[in-house]
């Protein structure tokens, strides 16, 4: 998916969340444990329930990957069932040496068609560059994510004008590729920092995990954030899938996931612009 696409299902939707399918085995409600795959059965119901008010999906790969082959067939049939107007996230932080990097570009653009991966920066230059070699593909970068240890490494300060390291990583990365291919994981309990960030990124998408359960507070990261062509997803992981763990959660999914697009659209009116 483009750039453009993403921007009109934002403003049409009048919606910058993304749903985030962590799903956790041990956590399914008794009503999809019996089923052949429950972990898709579950993810089904979710997409069923939410689709109409989120613009994208990220599957976190470490629940899938921690099922063996079973979890791996669950990630593929959830994508594939995906509507395709909506953007996909393998959320899989991967990152290594060139021709490794190029092996795990080709799981997720090709074996499973995601439109984006989530890709860990450490490694430098030549472990992101397979992953932008393909048209119309994204890479996510992290940069200042929403975890304590997020202060261990990111926010020293490590260049002669004592900017952060998550800064210098970005203004590098920044060279690497154009803001249609690349966008940066900053977390929605950093949103303090989401002003600054803007002023020496201010075209790049940025995908703000860390709201809800984690207690970002969406209306600063909207305030801070938003763009005239949105320019952020939002993403919200156990508030909404852990709604409920009742027979009715999809239902209850849905209610959570329309609440929140729908104070999305307000702070649209207010700061996307």
């Amino acid at each position: 998916m483009n750039r453009q696409a993403l921007k009109e299902q934002i403003f049409s939707k009048g919606s910058y969340l993304c749903v985030g399918l962590d799903t956790d085995i041990r956590k399914l409600p008794a009503s999809v444990r019996g089923e052949k795959d429950p972990v898709f059965a579950f993810n089904r119901r979710i997409i069923d329930a939410t689709a109409d008010y989120c613009v994208a999906y990220k599957p976190n790969l470490a629940f899938y990957e921690s099922l063996g082959a079973a979890g791996w067939e669950s990630l593929a049939r959830t994508v594939e069932y995906i509507p395709k107007n909506i953007f996909t996230i393998a959320d899989a932080k991967r990152g290594d040496i060139g021709n490794t990097s190029a092996m795990y570009a080709r799981t997720f653009f090709e074996q499973y068609a995601f439109d984006s991966v989530t890709v860990a920066p450490y490694m430098g230059s030549d472990s992101v560059q397979p992953f932008l070699g393909y048209e119309g593909k994204w890479v996510i970068l992290l940069a200042l994510t929403s975890n304590d240890g997020s202060r261990d490494f990111q926010q020293l300060s490590v260049s002669p004008e004592g900017h952060p390291l998550y800064r210098v990583v970005m203004e590098r990365a920044m060279q690497w590729a154009t803001p249609e291919q690349l966008m940066f994981v900053v977390g929605a309990t950093q949103a303090e920092y989401l002003a600054e960030i803007r002023s020496f990124a201010p075209e790049h998408f940025l995908l703000v995990p860390g709201y809800g359960a984690q207690g970002g507070d969406l209306q600063a990261v909207s305030r801070a954030g938003l763009t005239k062509d949105g320019g952020l997803l939002v993403n919200s992981s156990r508030a909404i899938i852990y709604a409920s763990d009742g027979s009715d959660f999809d239902k209850e999914a849905g209610k959570k996931a329309k609440e929140i697009a729908a104070e999305m659209q307000r702070y649209l009116e207010l700061y996307g612009q």
